[in-house]
């Protein structure tokens, strides 16, 4: 059996890290979590990049979406530069602007809980983001073009997305998946894989504090200069024996500068991946416990989908071309993911997998839903996200609070027996001011599960699929 075998890792790595595992908290096994641990072998975590929740699923039936009446948003957003106001509208375009999306930008958008500030933010913070980031694809002559409707407003459906929609319907879509940082792509992806974005005076993790601007000293998307020094949850795993992966775009796909930190695994040149998308190199823990083989290219996980090899734990960061980052097409992401998708569905571990679907931040796209406030770093604007397995319940909407630091507790649930990347009992003290996994708000992805239906057949979709049925907004 499947938790059986996890069981006897996690004693023999109990065996060699008893001080820390003598005092991690005692983890309740419920049936639901004992179901999961026998019939989940491999989480899947596939990150795309720059959407808010209502710019894809705002008119989804079920879901909390764009306020509307009679079919017509009841909102309406001013825009300083015109001297109108903005309503949500259906964009057919599959290559979007979106908007600025820093800390600051945050703070506009969200204006005091009033949700309102997201085309301010475009015509007033553009010049500052395209300073810092000036490769950035949206930015042209050093700004991001004004235009009559700022698409930041504009959303998509079937008609645009089909496979994302067919995927909500028939699996899992959460309505309340906030990014777990008020902040850009950097932050984001730091969290995904630690629950923490911080900046270090050397390679002591007490040295580190909360930075949502320059993680790393990074500077306009170039490599940080300084290491991630605080805990991620490759350490946990590693000390646990418990496999992962985390699988980059392939120089096939070079869409991006020279990037030093993700040539150390080996190549030469450039990759498809960016560095901010790709943190795990940076940390000191990745590099002292010589786990850098681990991020690889993306061609090993379709092998390894294909031949029954996953690891426990995997993390895909696309390419830029096929990330869904304005300005890359929607449809190019959608035929990429789907092709992660179908090759795990087609393949002999389809039956033990759970891949989870998200993006990274709200790329400066609408979404009317005031983020939650759990500590100075977050959480961050909603977000698409959805679950997708055997077990997943068929065409159920998740209505609970959520962040990216649940899926750090379901794998610490699932394979570290509740382990948590705490200061206080993981064996690798850090200075974070919050342990995440830990915040009473966050859901447990747990609900998102049936373990007594039979397992769902793999819904294998077309790559370049025709348009779906236009949206009904209620």
């Amino acid at each position: 059996m499947a938790s059986s075998r996890r069981m006897l890792v996690i004693l023999a790595g109990c065996l060699l890290l008893a001080f820390t595992c003598s005092r991690a908290p005692q983890l309740e096994v419920t049936p639901k979590l004992r179901a999961a641990r026998d019939k989940l072998e491999h989480l899947i975590f596939v990150i795309q990049e720059n959407r808010s929740f209502d710019h894809y699923f705002g008119t989804f039936p079920g879901a909390d979406g764009i306020p509307m009446s009679n079919g017509v948003p009841t909102v309406c957003l001013p825009d300083p530069f015109s001297h109108r106001c903005v309503q949500p509208y259906h964009d057919a375009a599959v290559i979007n602007a979106g908007g600025p999306h820093s800390e600051e930008d945050a703070a506009t958008d969200v204006n005091g809980g009033r949700m309102d500030g997201f085309i301010r933010s475009l015509r007033t913070n553009s010049g500052k983001f395209c300073q810092r980031f000036p490769f950035d694809p949206q930015c042209v002559g050093g700004t991001i073009p004004a235009k009559a409707t700022p698409d930041v407003m504009g959303w998509h459906d079937a008609r645009e997305i089909p496979n994302y929609w067919a995927y909500a319907r028939e699996f899992v879509l959460q309505d309340r998946m906030f990014e777990s940082a008020f902040s850009w792509s950097l932050p984001s992806h730091l969290f995904t894989v630690s629950a923490w974005s911080a900046d270090c005076t050397s390679t002591d993790p007490m040295s580190c504090t909360s930075d949502l601007l320059r993680p790393g000293h990074e500077r306009a998307g170039s490599n940080p200069s300084t290491p991630f020094a605080w805990t991620d949850v490759t350490y946990l795993l590693h000390e646990h024996g418990v496999s992962w992966r985390y699988y980059v775009g392939d120089r096939s796909q070079r869409q991006c500068r020279t990037d030093p930190i993700a040539c150390a695994l080996g190549a030469s040149g450039q990759m498809g991946t960016p560095t901010i998308w790709n943190p795990l190199p940076n940390f000191t823990t990745v590099q002292q416990n010589e786990q850098l083989g681990n991020i690889v290219y993306i061609d090993d996980f379709y092998r390894s989908a294909k031949e029954g090899t996953l690891p426990a734990v995997s993390w895909i960061a696309p390419s830029a071309g096929v990330s869904e980052h304005p300005q890359n097409s929607v449809t190019d992401g959608q035929s990429y993911v789907t092709t992660l998708i179908n090759t795990v569905m087609r393949g002999p571990e389809w039956g033990s997998s759970a891949i989870f679907l998200f993006w990274d931040d709200w790329g400066g796209f609408y979404d009317h839903v005031v983020p939650v406030k759990v500590d100075e770093n977050g959480y961050g604007l909603r977000v698409p996200a959805l679950v997708i397995s055997p077990w997943a319940r068929p065409g159920f909407i998740d209505h609970q609070t959520l962040s990216f630091d649940a899926y750090l507790k379901f794998i610490e649930d699932l394979f570290l027996n509740g382990q948590r990347l705490d200061p206080a009992n993981d064996g690798r003290a850090d200075s974070r001011p919050t342990v995440r996994e830990e915040v009473a708000i966050l859901g447990d992805l747990l609900e998102d599960f049936d373990f007594t239906q039979s397992p769902r057949p793999p819904l294998v979709l077309r790559v370049h699929p025709s348009p779906g049925p236009a949206s009904l907004p209620g």
